[in-house]
């Protein structure tokens, strides 16, 4: 064994140990500030700690445990802050659902949102764990580009089906089954996140050189340009038939960011933004739906516009004044009022929890989204291929563009959309389909992260020590330049290894083996 490969086994077990254990620090304090904040919601409510705060807090550190256990079995190089801040985030939506809950009396009769917020919860981290375990290696779903594009296609489509899709505050984007409601778009946009990686790391070169200069911009080809157009038809689409300018912007920005990605220029930024505001301006104009939405938020304070029953800005200008009631520090968990703005649990948790911690509390939160994305974005940069830095660029601007969103039209500037925050808000569709997302990305960071000579699937490169009957060019010319000729041996210090790429084999194919065949 040569001797950097030797220095890599010996420094590399502490410092993946000492990667875990920070990451189960981290669990810990995540598990224990979201528990003090479920007492405090009980203590400043109710004058007394919820009866079932040890169930609560025991259930959350399970579920951080659980996920930690299989990330440090099967991705024990993942970034050590991604499941930490998600855990947080979690826990503090939890406790702001359930003071809502008990604002709102639901605790009384037996229900309450905070209840199955957990539960999905739970299902959203087995899903996560299950990402885990299954995906050994990111590059295995570029083989699907195609196929996840038609299935994002087709789960855009159900809620317009009779009879499966349901109409929910104006907006057609849920589908009903067995009883329960789910929107379908949540998982695809990850499956866009996979189409869009992988038709950009096929096609980039065709994007950005192969088509006509005019204006000093490098445009595509028409053949390659039908792609862009059909995101552009499928973000207005949603606006226009699904009722859902949220989405409709989730989608289209999506697109618009791994395309700046994958190509590095400035210009289709703009491009994006031009032609996605032209869009909802011609659908303003042509439906009512939407021109309600820009109504709302432009002409927020008149009387008339507050006053109105369908497409008015009560719930905007209620959210707005409960945050300027927490001013700066927060009227404290369980003593505000965010029970008077209508989906304050979903929508408007933001608010709820501005009025509650206060700006600096607010903006502590947003803080975690930062690091959050960083943590993504600095994934996609260590990743070594191409589809896995724009999968991972994708699905992590994903999480920052819903967050903009979402906070830009509760303080008023955007237009509300009706996206809800991942992590904190109430809903079982969005809190599953962005745990799948953090299991995506650890897997990714862990592929990043890990030294090359670990591989050991049939996608990414493994490495072989050379022997003395088949040494490489490389080594014969050092050989010769150190006086060693025909002697096998490499200079002292010297790495003797070379770097095989590996083919896509067989499932269950050892590539060792074929490397040394």
């Amino acid at each position: 064994m040569s001797a950097p490969a030797a220095a890599a086994v010996h420094y590399g077990a502490p410092r993946r140990v000492r990667y875990r254990l920070l990451e189960l620090l981290l669990i810990l304090l995540a598990v224990l500030a979201s528990v003090v904040a479920y007492a405090l919601v009980g203590l400043g409510a109710q004058n007394e700690i919820p009866a079932n705060v040890y169930q609560y807090g025991g259930w959350l550190l399970a579920l951080g445990l659980a996920a930690h256990a299989v990330v440090q079995w099967r991705a024990r190089y993942a970034d050590q802050t991604l499941l930490p801040i998600v855990t947080l985030l979690n826990g503090l939506g939890l406790a702001m659902i359930y003071r809502i809950d008990i604002a709102k009396g639901r605790l009384e009769d037996g229900g309450g949102a905070a209840g199955s917020q957990l539960i999905w919860m739970t299902l959203g981290v087995a899903l996560a764990i299950g990402v885990l375990i299954a995906l050994r290696d990111h590059r295995v779903l570029r083989r699907y580009t195609y196929t996840a594009g038609l299935a994002a296609f087709l789960l855009l489509l159900l809620p317009l089906l009779p009879g499966l899709g349901v109409t929910i505050n104006g907006a057609r984007i849920w589908i009903r089954l067995f009883g329960m409601s789910f929107q379908p778009a949540e998982i695809a946009k990850i499956l866009l996140a996979i189409f869009f990686a992988g038709y950009f790391v096929a096609y980039r070169d065709s994007i950005v050189l192969a088509g006509p200069k005019f204006l000093g911009i490098q445009w595509p080809r028409l053949r390659d340009l039908g792609p862009i157009v059909i995101a552009w038809i499928a973000s207005v689409g949603i606006l226009v038939f699904q009722r859902d300018l949220g989405t409709s912007l989730l989608i289209f920005g999506l697109f618009v960011a791994v395309l700046y990605v994958a190509t590095a220029k400035r210009t289709w930024i703009l491009l994006g933004a031009v032609f996605f505001t032209g869009g909802a301006l011609l659908a303003a104009q042509a439906f009512s739906h939407v021109q309600q939405r820009i109504d709302g938020w432009l002409h927020a304070l008149d009387p008339e516009m507050y006053n109105r029953e369908i497409g008015g800005s009560y719930q905007l200008v209620q959210g707005l004044f409960g945050m300027a009631n927490g001013g700066l520090i927060g009227t404290g968990l369980g003593r505000g009022r965010p029970d008077i703005v209508p989906y304050s649990e979903s929508d408007f948790i933001i608010a709820s929890l501005g009025e509650e911690l206060g700006l600096i509390g607010l903006f502590a939160i947003l803080m975690l989204y930062v690091l959050l994305m960083a943590r993504g974005l600095k994934t996609a940069m260590l990743v070594r291929d191409g589809f896995g830095k724009l999968f991972a660029a994708g699905i992590s601007f994903t999480i920052a563009l819903q967050c903009f969103i979402v906070v830009g039209g509760v303080t008023r500037l955007i237009p509300l959309t009706g996206l809800t925050t991942p992590f904190l808000a109430a809903g079982g569709s969005s809190l599953v389909a962005n745990w799948i997302i953090i299991g995506l990305l650890l897997r990714i960071s862990d592929n990043a992260r890990r030294p090359q000579e670990e591989f050991h699937t049939g996608v990414l490169g493994t490495v072989r020590q050379e022997t003395e009957e088949e040494p490489s060019p490389r080594r014969r010319r050092r050989e010769e330049q150190a006086g060693h000729t025909g002697t096998g041996q490499t200079p002292a210090g010297e790495d003797a290894t070379v770097i095989v790429q590996e083919v896509p084999g067989p499932e269950g194919s050892d590539p060792r083996e074929r490397g040394q065949a």
